[in-house]
């Protein structure tokens, strides 16, 4: 994998300024978690090749992935779930197996100042807070369920968002009491809200794989985004927003 990645990468560096006419195109579906690293990427990616437009769009994985499944146009898909991705793969809709390129944690997520008084898990069971989780198809909410099963909680849960900034902004907000997100989302809202680390050994964790589409219109310029993303300088854009390594 790790030969392929560089690769991929040196022909990234080598590829021509694509889109010299202005006429390229890249679409990217992202998971919502990917916002902010994404359009960082993009930007500098686009900066590499001039004439080249990154269009962006970002969603909750499983709804990307069925998009995709069902033809949505697209040369590139990055989730934040293997589940998410494996429904892809096996619709025969990758030209390349995926590549893993980052891994998150789950957090726990309140407003600042915490006016909830939340310590850990077990306040998700309380009915005096208000409580939001990630609908239970989307990455975030098929972790946070594991989360709460092995730590033997039943949360009271008011609303289940559709992908996990939705969740961040509620909580940030102070719609929310508390909620279950990323810890990359606890570090993008910045002094909007506080997070809580989960105990040591929760299953919290999830893993972001990226792959060419086989309906990609520029192949080549899909695999160079690829190789950007899991090379050293989108490494270090992932890195810097709290992202660990795949």
């Amino acid at each position: 994998m790790r030969v392929a990645v560089a690769l991929l990468a040196a022909a990234a560096l080598a590829l021509p300024a694509c889109g010299a006419d202005g006429d390229d195109t890249l679409t990217v579906l992202a998971a919502a978690s990917l916002t902010d690293a994404f359009t960082t990427l993009g930007r500098t990616f686009e900066g590499a090749h001039p004439g080249t437009d990154v269009d962006l769009s970002f969603g909750p994985s499983s709804g990307l992935a069925r998009s995709i499944v069902e033809g949505a146009p697209a040369d590139v898909f990055a989730s934040a779930s293997p589940t998410a991705m494996a429904r892809v793969v096996d619709a025969d809709a990758v030209a390349q197996l995926p590549t893993d390129f980052a891994r998150n944690l789950l957090e726990i997520v309140v407003p600042r100042g915490n006016p909830g008084t939340v310590r850990g898990l077990d306040d998700l069971a309380r009915d005096d807070l208000l409580v939001g989780l990630c609908a239970p198809d989307v990455p975030c909410g098929e972790v946070a369920a594991r989360v709460l099963e092995d730590a033997g909680v039943t949360p009271a849960t008011d609303t289940e968002e559709a992908d996990v900034r939705a969740l961040l902004t509620k909580v940030a907000a102070g719609e929310l009491d508390v909620g279950l997100v990323y810890e990359t989302d606890v570090t993008a809202a910045g002094d909007d809200v506080e997070g809580i680390a989960l105990p040591q050994g929760a299953p919290a964790g999830t893993r972001y794989p990226v792959a060419v589409l086989r309906e990609a219109g520029d192949p080549e310029l899909a695999e160079a985004f690829v190789a950007f993303v899991a090379g050293s300088e989108g490494q270090r854009v992932l890195r810097d927003l709290g992202f660990r390594e795949p």
